[in-house]
């Protein structure tokens, strides 16, 4: 029974093993690829704003299941800086933490003393984005 259980497993590791070697010669699963998904952010079921990088350019574009919607091009060495920034940030508070108030959190303040960092009033700013969501929220719940 053991022998069967030791034949069994080293069967299905060469199984892996070959598949892995046949999806790396073809190039399957890297990463290192020409468009390269920088962030992404869901609006609602079946929408989202994704951050895409294509060589150099960097793409802000909408999605919904019925199409693609190229909503703005960004510079790229600011897209570089904001990422750099953001894996040097602090990790997020978990869940369930409040302000003192009950309330949700204020923004993070930057090292300039700014509130909401380089991308504070641009598409990409989450804390602007929370406030939509919220507003719409507000505006479609039934009462």
């Amino acid at each position: 029974m053991i022998i069967r259980l030791v034949l069994s497993l080293a069967f299905v590791g060469g199984v892996l093993w070959f598949a892995a070697r046949v999806a790396q010669k073809r190039g399957l699963g890297s990463s290192a690829g020409l468009v390269d998904v920088v962030a992404r952010q869901r609006l609602g079921r079946s929408s989202t704003v994704n951050v895409v990088r294509i060589a150099d350019r960097v793409l802000v574009v909408g999605a919904t299941e019925e199409q693609v919607t190229l909503l703005a091009e960004l510079d790229g060495e600011a897209v570089e800086a904001v990422e750099a920034t953001l894996a040097a940030r602090v990790p997020a508070p978990r869940s369930g933490d409040d302000g003192e108030d009950g309330g949700p959190l204020s923004a993070p303040r930057t090292s300039g003393g700014r509130v909401g960092g380089a991308l504070a009033g641009s598409v990409l700013d989450r804390g602007g984005w929370a406030s939509f969501v919220t507003q719409l929220r507000d505006r479609t719940v039934r009462r």
